[in-house]
């Protein structure tokens, strides 16, 4: 397995300090993922980029937490579910939708199912979602512009969920309480 480098301010490429320096005054700390991405600083810049594009999208918390939990949980991330889990509940998310979308049960509302059920389509089908799918979509109460903005999310999704894929990254301590692991599905 490759090892990867977590990043300290004093360690980081150049480039990469002033943007460990925004994670920790914006966090108290430096998350895991960014000190790993800190070895590339683009990837990094990129990635905090994408997350602030999307925390500005008309999308609600809610709406916010189904599409990044529901990546997450897609592409198996072991880093990414605790950390959103502990993020939801800093948004104030209704942990009976956290535990829906950890669990892969149903969400309590039609509308937030067929976010999840949408945003599962984009990321398994590459982006090519049929019309009556980006119908039922639509019909469900989303905009185009909704459209847009889950692709930006699962944008944001791959860049992390990939990384922690390769990395290995540690989950954060302050996370570690939301540990996660894909529950086995019984043979058929």
């Amino acid at each position: 397995m490759t090892d990867f480098i977590k990043h300290t301010i004093e360690t980081a490429p150049d480039l990469s300090k002033p943007l460990l320096e925004t994670s920790l005054k914006n966090n108290g700390r430096i998350p895991g993922l960014h000190a790993v991405m800190a070895d590339a600083p683009g990837l990094l810049a990129t990635y905090n980029f994408a997350h602030q594009q999307f925390m500005a999208t008309s999308l609600t918390d809610e709406e916010k937490t189904v599409v990044w939990q529901t990546v997450n949980v897609e592409q198996d991330c072991h880093y990414c579910v605790p950390a959103h889990t502990g993020i939801a509940k800093m948004m104030k998310v209704d942990d009976a939708i956290t535990e829906a979308l950890r669990n892969e049960t149903p969400l309590p509302t039609a509308k937030l199912e067929a976010l999840r059920d949408f945003t599962l389509l984009v990321i398994q089908n590459r982006g090519f979602v049929d019309e009556a799918d980006t119908q039922a979509f639509l019909t469900a109460g989303f905009t185009r512009a909704n459209i847009l903005e889950v692709i930006l999310g699962a944008a944001q999704k791959l860049m992390s969920n990939y990384t922690n894929h390769f990395a290995q990254t540690p989950v954060d301590e302050v996370f570690k309480k939301f540990a996660w692991s894909r529950a086995k599905v019984a043979a058929e």
